[in-house]
């Protein structure tokens, strides 16, 4: 009985709880607002699926608590600002196959995570089902729930299916989450239910409008009064009958780069994201119902520039709730294995997550509907500014100083700072190391500094995915940290905090020498705190000791990341560059050519020298590059051993028994040679040009290729160059070749033959024109155009991808060069 009346009084003070915390409403107008003070409400956020399908799958491949991992990864989303979480629900991993609620480890899982937000103050929209299978990026696996017995397209109009859907979300939002109380329905940290994930509605609007009225009586039936979302961006053929019912909030997705490149992509795609605009803003009732973004992400990118645009073009499209998809568990981050097109992580993208809490900030502080006019004028709007060609996205107002990548901007009021975040160097912080880092005031002359341990890429993200490969590494080093802020002056002491970590350091002229990764308090020399502060001080949304870093790879060897330059002119100086990673510091990096031989009397040799971080740098002098092929190796050299690069060989070209014979090679060619864009040698499958038709299916081509490897080495010669020229197979008639510059403006002109049958463009004819946005954005409603405002004349220095569009039967771009 005593057992009895202790849980009983558990659950009224939860339920009292809950009375107590602000809940979000949706006023006639369509507009979420917080129940105690009617003020507008606006969240930004993540995806996050661990407890279900491949994450969860992967953490029993890898031996992974499930739970540790969620605790490891809400901790870093609460540290990136976000207040926003939004799940597609995988209901065949929680249903049978009559629609009945299974309670089994996933939904467990799923209990634990929404616990884990509530406590980071992190709202929550739960997305009912997703109606497919949970495989990806493996095959599914059968599990018995309902979805499974029917196709996407039938399950939402086929009765014994539709009933099986009425039972299963009945019982979802009356399942009481044992850590809280309360049923999904009573807890005031859940926002509101989107019914079903991307529904297909192949039929009528009243067969749609039907279904969704059958949705919202079972979720009424069963006690629901939290709003209930619908997703309006799929099935554009039925979209008044979303209007016609009584949802109160409506759903979007944004992908405005496409999806599952199977490579980065590169270029400027600030153009792709000026606007969000909706083409039936004008249905009727509309305006009566708020916008969501369930899933947005510039997907295929590595870049930190594009996160706060996007916030702010959706934000001036009306919408108050924004989630990216997906955030990567850090336990497998590593390998980018839950959706290769996808790649976010505090530790292992830092400077995608800075990217990402600056956008967060941007979607609470800009107005809904506020504009800032049109692309180039709108890359500094409020106290945000982005940039490409920096590859940057920087917040600065007087309390707050956050940057993805080294910035030469300063605070607009350092003496009224209060939190910093970064990557790279400032003018009030240097640091070499390439992890995030956070600098947060915790009174006047106490500062807390976290420190994340340094992320390399070593392979493309992007390409096919695999738990046994490794595409960022994670290095646990040391580097100085300089830190010029005021209120700690130039003497001051940092203190270790967060568990195993012992370190006590004196700061040295504003210096800390050799800081490891790690929390640190940060105190002004002989100043007495006014409060107690110690790892478990409470401050925010979470504990001052609390620290989570990925598991760090112990190293043996050396890796060595570098890139050839594919072209170089002879007799002209060749700059090498790579990023060398081992488990330490080398005593000295030398590039070999392969002209170097065992039996020679000398074999001259080139040092690298360390500029920053992990990057190295060699110039090979001109009278060395000759035409034909300048081939070489990296040689790392540490503790009188040596590791031969790219194959990474123990030993060097000059050991008596060395064998290997790869190198890394650059093309040399004659100073006066045409500069090779499109090479009919290359092996046709793949020689770098992408093949879109706008719009998708039509007669309408376009050839795009990324060619700024190819003139890398070419730059002084770009002034002298006079003509773009193209070798095509098919009819030239209705065709335009041209370039896409840094700045992400398409200049183009129309082709002709000359005599010979080549196309010669003098450069001089090349005109501003519209710019594609290619590959085409989810939804297909997007505008398949932008249309500059502002002319910027054509300068070659700029140009980046090379584009040729025709209409009519498809061509064949044979060959394509600069002369």
């Amino acid at each position: 009985m005593k057992h009895f009346l202790i849980f009983v009084f558990c659950i009224f003070t939860l339920a009292g709880y809950a009375k107590k915390i602000p809940t979000v409403y949706i006023d006639g107008k369509g507009v979420m607002r917080w129940s105690d003070t009617r003020k507008e409400a606006s969240f930004y956020g993540v995806n996050y699926t661990l407890p279900f399908a491949h994450a969860y799958r992967a953490m029993n491949y890898l031996g992974i608590d499930h739970k540790n991992a969620i605790d490891r990864d809400v901790y870093h989303i609460a540290r990136l600002g976000l207040n926003a979480y939004r799940i597609h629900i995988w209901d065949v991993e929680i249903s049978d196959a009559k629609g009945n609620l299974i309670d089994n480890e996933h939904l467990e899982l799923l209990d634990y995570l929404l616990m884990r937000l509530r406590e980071r103050d992190i709202r929550i929209v739960i997305t009912s089902q997703t109606n497919f299978g949970n495989g990806y990026p493996e095959h599914n696996k059968p599990t018995g729930g309902y979805s499974y017995n029917y196709d996407k397209c039938d399950i939402h109009r086929n009765p014994e299916a539709i009933a099986a859907q009425e039972k299963y979300i009945s019982a979802l939002i009356n399942h009481i989450n044992p850590n809280t109380g309360l049923a999904y329905k009573d807890d005031p940290y859940i926002i509101g239910f989107e019914i079903n994930n991307e529904p297909c509605h192949p039929g009528t609007k009243e067969e749609t409008k039907n279904y969704i009225d059958r949705m919202l009586t079972a979720l009424k039936k069963a006690g629901n009064q939290k709003p209930v979302f619908y997703n309006v961006s799929h099935n554009q053929h039925v979209t008044e009958a979303y209007y016609d019912t009584a949802i109160q909030g409506t759903t979007y997705q944004w992908y405005p780069i496409g999806l599952v490149a199977g490579y980065t992509r590169k270029g400027n795609f600030l153009p792709h994201v000026d606007s969000y605009n909706i083409p039936f803003s004008h249905i009727k009732g509309f305006d009566k119902k708020a916008r969501l973004v369930y899933e947005f992400d510039p997907a295929d990118i590595m870049y930190s520039y594009m996160y706060p645009v996007i916030a702010r073009s959706f934000r001036t499209a009306g919408f108050q709730w924004i989630t990216q998809f997906s955030y990567d568990p850090i336990d497998i981050a590593y390998a980018n294995t839950e959706y290769q097109t996808h790649f976010l992580n505090l530790a292992y993208t830092p400077h995608k997550a800075i990217s990402m809490k600056i956008a967060a900030e941007v979607a609470r502080n800009i107005k809904r509907g506020e504009s800032f006019g049109t692309y180039p004028n709108d890359t500094v709007f409020t106290n945000v500014h982005v940039s490409y060609k920096q590859d940057l996205s920087e917040l600065n107002r007087p309390d707050a100083f956050f940057y993805s990548n080294t910035t030469h901007s300063h605070p607009v009021a350092i003496e009224h700072l209060q939190t910093i975040a970064g990557c790279g160097s400032s003018p009030i912080i240097k640091y070499e190391g390439t992890g995030a880092y956070f600098v947060d005031r915790l009174e006047n002359g106490i500062w807390r500094l976290e420190v994340l341990p340094d992320a390399i890429q070593v392979s493309d993200p992007f390409a096919k995915p695999s738990l046994k490969k490794e595409t960022v590494t994670i290095v646990n080093n040391a580097w100085d940290m300089t830190l010029r802020l005021p209120d700690l002056g130039e003497d001051f002491i940092a203190t270790a905090l967060n568990d195993g970590n012992s370190l006590d350091i004196e700061a040295i002229n504003s210096t800390l020498p050799c800081l490891r990764p790690g929390v640190y308090l940060l105190k002004r020399k002989d100043y007495n705190p006014v409060n107690k502060w110690n790892k478990d001080t409470r401050w925010q949304n979470i504990r001052l000791g609390e620290y989570v870093q990925p598991n760090i790879r112990q190293r043996k060897d050396f890796t060595v990341i570098h890139q050839p330059t594919k072209t170089v002119d002879a007799g002209k100086d060749l700059v090498i560059e790579a990023q060398i990673i081992g488990p330490s510091h080398p005593d000295s990096i030398i590039i070999y050519t392969d002209k170097v031989s065992f039996w020679n009397e000398t074999n001259p040799y080139i040092k690298m020298t360390h500029t920053h971080g992990y990057t190295y740098r060699a110039i090979v002098p001109g009278t060395e590059v000759k035409k034909g092929f300048f081939r070489y190796n990296v040689i790392v050299c540490r503790g009188g051993k040596q590791q031969t690069f790219p194959s990474g060989t123990e030993g060097s070209p000059l050991d008596w028994d060395y064998i290997d014979k790869q190198y890394w090679e650059s093309r040399v060619t004659a100073p006066d040679n045409a500069i090779e864009l499109v090479s009919s040698s290359v092996c046709e499958e793949w020689n770098g040009m992408e093949h879109y038709t706008l719009p998708e299916g039509s007669n309408h081509h376009f050839f795009k290729k990324y060619i700024r490897q190819e003139i890398e080495g070419k730059k002084l010669r770009l002034p002298q160059i006079k003509y773009l020229c193209l070798e095509l197979d098919g009819k030239v008639m209705k065709t335009k070749a041209g370039f896409i510059t840094s700045d992400g403006y398409t200049y183009k002109a129309p082709c002709s033959c000359g005599q010979d049958g080549i196309i010669r463009i003098p450069l001089r004819e090349l005109k501003q024109s519209a710019t594609a946005l290619l590959p085409h954005a989810y939804p297909t409603f997007l505008t398949e155009y932008f249309e500059p405002v502002t002319d910027i004349p054509f300068q070659i220095e700029k140009i980046e991808t090379l584009e040729v569009s025709n209409d009519g039967e498809e061509i064949r771009i044979k060959k394509a060069w600069l002369e």
